[in-house]
């Protein structure tokens, strides 16, 4: 019995050690990957290969592959990696030397392809990528031009029409309240008192103030708060219309891709990029209207002399590329038109290769942790340090906020408010009929019922009838 029991537990520890020796060995054994990428002239922050003569070896560098390496830190396995480099062509047109030829290079050649390659639904029928580990999408660069729209009656877009009627309405009700303070005061000129006079005295006081305009004490103190307040209203004004008329208002010279094509303008693309069938299969551009470059310095010549002048009139490409061309040259360009959805970059692996999870796994981990922020600040600064999608709202905001707007009357509501409540006191305390009049007729009404009152007590404490008043004049005969 004790036989059997030693027995059958020898047996159990060796079907554990042959279902765990494979798997430990997995471990430790040394997955050879070849890899491939993509090797071109422009845009070296993302892929940079470079052939070493001594070691008869490629050295690739770049946003892509140290993002590639840092999630091998990540893997259960150790890794040995053979790189093999693949020539994107420089048309970017024909069938080989594109992005999509170099994926359905795997399995064939290669086990891997790593560099800025955009998951795509027709590459995925060829390949599995893992996850993400950029946010991407198709956007256009433009020229930005001057955007003033200036015209005859620019000089009253620094107020909103409510805040004009307000300071008519203010400017009557304050003249108002002088003419009703000043009317009794003997004015050597009788034109003075006129109501049109008062009415367009205290807009003449606000330019050339008078101290000899006013007498009493009350009618001075209003138009001092007057003057206040059209001080702060002219230089509210003189601001706002300074602005209007010297800040550079910067728009996109095109605002969609509709505009480029029914244009017949050039339109630029990256060299080997899938844009160049985006731009010919979904957005129907004529294949004579598209012109390819390879690097930011080409999109920058290339807009500057503009169509007519041997380059184009807008770039398209993926994000990434735009906004590292904005960090660069943004000054004078912006991104324009909506956006054409793409999952963004991706490794990509043979089909149902069960690399694709574990590197997806290991994509995870960088994202998560503090690498991915420092591979990011290394080669493209700040400006993709706080998400891919800054640069393009940026540019966005720049286009939509670029036209100051007017200012309203609630900015000033609360200064018109201070200006009524004092203009009020001050009559109030100026014009006693104001108040004495009610207290008058408060006085008399109060008298009259008080007398009313005294009379019917009197006549109840005290009644008289006609039979005692005739007998006592009888007596009295």
């Amino acid at each position: 019995m004790a036989n059997n029991k030693i027995l059958s537990y020898l047996v159990g520890w060796l079907v554990i050690m042959f279902l765990v020796a494979p798997s430990t060995a997995s471990m430790e054994e040394t997955v050879k990957l070849r890899v491939g990428v993509p090797k071109k002239e422009g845009f070296p922050e993302f892929v940079n290969v470079i052939w070493d003569e001594d070691e008869h070896k490629y050295n690739v560098s770049g946003y892509c592959m140290d993002v590639f390496n840092a999630v091998l830190t990540f893997l259960p396995f150790k890794v040995s990696l053979q790189i093999e480099a693949y020539d994107v062509n420089e048309s970017g047109q024909s069938s080989t030397g594109t992005y999509d030829a170099l994926v359905q290079q795997i399995p064939q050649k290669y086990d891997v392809v790593v560099g800025d390659i955009t998951i795509l639904a027709n590459r995925s029928k060829f390949v599995d990528f893992t996850l993400p580990y950029t946010e991407s999408g198709v956007q256009m660069v433009v020229a930005a031009r001057q955007g003033r729209e200036q015209s005859m009656w620019t000089f009253v877009k620094p107020f909103s029409w409510d805040l004009w009627l307000s300071i008519v309405m203010i400017s009557m009700f304050i003249g108002s309240v002088i003419l009703i303070m000043e009317r009794n005061k003997q004015v050597a000129n009788s034109q003075q008192l006129s109501p049109i006079y008062f009415l367009w005295f205290p807009i003449s006081q606000a330019v050339l103030p008078e101290r000899e305009g006013v007498v009493k004490k009350c009618s001075r103190f209003v138009l001092m708060v007057w003057l206040l307040l059209a001080f702060v209203l002219m230089q509210s004004y003189t601001a706002s219309l300074t602005t209007m008329m010297t800040v550079e208002q910067l728009q996109p010279s095109f605002l969609n891709v509709d505009d480029l094509r029914t244009g017949d303008y050039y339109v630029g693309y990256q060299t080997g990029s899938f844009v160049y069938d985006l731009l010919l299969h979904k957005w129907k551009f004529n294949p004579s209207k598209l012109r390819a470059y390879g690097s930011v310095s080409q999109y920058h010549q290339a807009l500057k002399i503009g169509s007519r002048g041997g380059g184009v009139s807008a770039i398209v490409d993926e994000l990434p590329y735009l906004k590292l061309f904005l960090q660069k040259y943004g000054s004078n360009y912006m991104i324009a038109g909506p956006t054409y959805r793409t999952a963004g970059f991706g490794f990509a692996f043979a089909r149902n290769s069960n690399l694709t999870a574990a590197f997806s796994r290991g994509i995870l981990e960088v994202t998560e942790s503090d690498e991915m922020d420092k591979i990011e600040a290394k080669y493209f600064g700040k400006i993709m340090n706080n998400g891919w999608q800054d640069q393009a709202d940026a540019s966005t905001t720049t286009s939509s906020s670029s036209s100051p707007s007017s200012l309203t009357f609630y900015s000033f509501s609360g200064l018109f408010l201070v200006t009524g409540s004092a203009t009020l006191l001050a009559l109030f305390v100026s014009e006693t009929v104001i108040w004495r009049t009610p207290i008058s007729m408060a006085k008399a009404y109060s008298r009259k019922y008080l007398f009313r009152t005294t009379s019917s007590t009197s006549t109840q404490t005290h009644p008289t009838t006609d039979d005692d008043s005739s007998s006592h004049t009888t007596e009295s005969v």
